[in-house]
């Protein structure tokens, strides 16, 4: 019993390498960053890829980053408090990004602001690679089901993050809604 119960636990960490070499935690994307040039990101179909980077290069962006399209917090909460915002006409660019595929988030878009008039553009991440590359995945295999986004929101100027909100609890929705951010 004992061998097996040995055996289990280096399995365990060998699957975690990451643990083993690495003594302090990995810093996320922080003020001062520059975005980073990561292909991934698509708009309403796999061909319509999106090059944040090269989006946010001039002016005032924001980049709201979701854990999934649909879910309650984000649907009936997050998104709309930005939607409804008047400080929103603030931003040239504005980005909801979800780890879904394109059609989730074009569908997600149309039942969230039917009309487009908010100007906010649903980008989806179907390969986690952006959302990893910002260091701000989670495991959310027990809700939902893989891989997924913390809760945050990213306010860049000239292609530089200028602040970032994280919820320290990856899904919560405290520093990261509309009033807080937007004031």
């Amino acid at each position: 019993m004992a061998s097996a119960t040995a055996f289990r636990r280096v399995a365990l960490t060998a699957t975690r390498p990451s643990r083993i070499f690495h003594s302090s935690a990995r810093a996320f994307i922080k003020v001062g960053d520059t975005l980073p040039k990561v292909e991934g990101l698509v708009e309403s179909s796999p061909g319509n890829k999106v090059d944040l980077s090269n989006e946010v290069k001039t002016g005032k962006s924001l980049i709201i980053g979701v854990p999934a399209a649909f879910s309650p917090a984000c649907s009936e909460s997050m998104i709309p408090g930005y939607i409804n915002h008047k400080a929103l006409k603030d931003f040239k660019n504005v980005f909801v990004i979800a780890v879904n595929d394109p059609f989730v988030t074009k569908a997600w878009a149309k039942s969230i602001d039917p009309s487009g008039s908010s100007g906010i553009r649903f980008l989806g991440d179907p390969t986690v690679k952006y959302t990893k590359a910002l260091d701000l995945t989670f495991d959310g295999s027990a809700i939902f089901g893989g891989e997924r986004s913390k809760r945050y929101v990213l306010e860049v100027e000239d292609g530089k993050v200028t602040r970032a909100h994280v919820e320290p609890d990856n899904t919560g929705f405290n520093v990261t809604a509309a009033e807080k951010v937007l004031g």
